[in-house]
């Protein structure tokens, strides 16, 4: 094992070699767990950049297990995002619209749009933890053991998700 120096893994031949020593098996990794080749690549590189962004805090012993764990939580989100997208439209699927008030149609479609983003703008650990108790219907001890966190920690975090989201809507109206 090489020298571990204060900065982490900033070390930029470092931070390559590591880059070049993990970048496939971290992207077949995702792509077993899609079935997705182009959101394995997007996962695989968003999760690289965090860890650059975040090198000095990282020593190299620690960065594999922190590159997954940022490239588990990406998935987790993305396969939230898409139940969300996926029960909005099994619940409204079998609606009659041809007699509903067109304003209407035109408003709950911005307030889904309104929704979306206001859950894309939470934290990433706010909307983890929202999305798996939410869609999911996972309960906070089942999070916490997910998450590696506290049953306090997930309390705070949806907690947190809920009065952002409120305030997001509040201001929708």
């Amino acid at each position: 094992m090489e020298h571990i120096n204060s900065n982490g893994i900033c070390e930029e031949v470092l931070f390559s070699r590591f880059f070049k020593a993990n970048i496939k098996s971290l992207r077949n990794y995702l792509y077993f767990k899609f079935g997705n080749e182009e959101k394995a690549n997007d996962i695989t590189q968003d999760s690289f950049i965090k860890l650059w962004e975040n090198c000095k805090n990282v020593p190299l012993e620690k960065a594999k297990s922190y590159l997954y764990t940022i490239a588990n939580n990406a998935s987790l989100n993305e396969i939230a995002h898409q139940k969300v997208v996926l029960k909005y439209a099994q619940n409204n699927a079998g609606n009659d619209r041809t007699n509903i008030n067109p304003e209407f149609l035109v408003e709950e479609e911005e307030f889904k749009q309104k929704l979306e983003k206001a859950i894309g703008k939470l934290t990433e650990s706010q909307r983890t933890a929202y999305l798996l108790n939410r869609i999911e219907g996972k309960k906070y001890h089942e999070i916490a053991i997910m998450l590696g966190i506290s049953v306090k920690a997930v309390e705070k975090r949806i907690h947190g998700a809920l009065v952002s989201l409120r305030i997001e809507i509040e201001q929708f109206r």
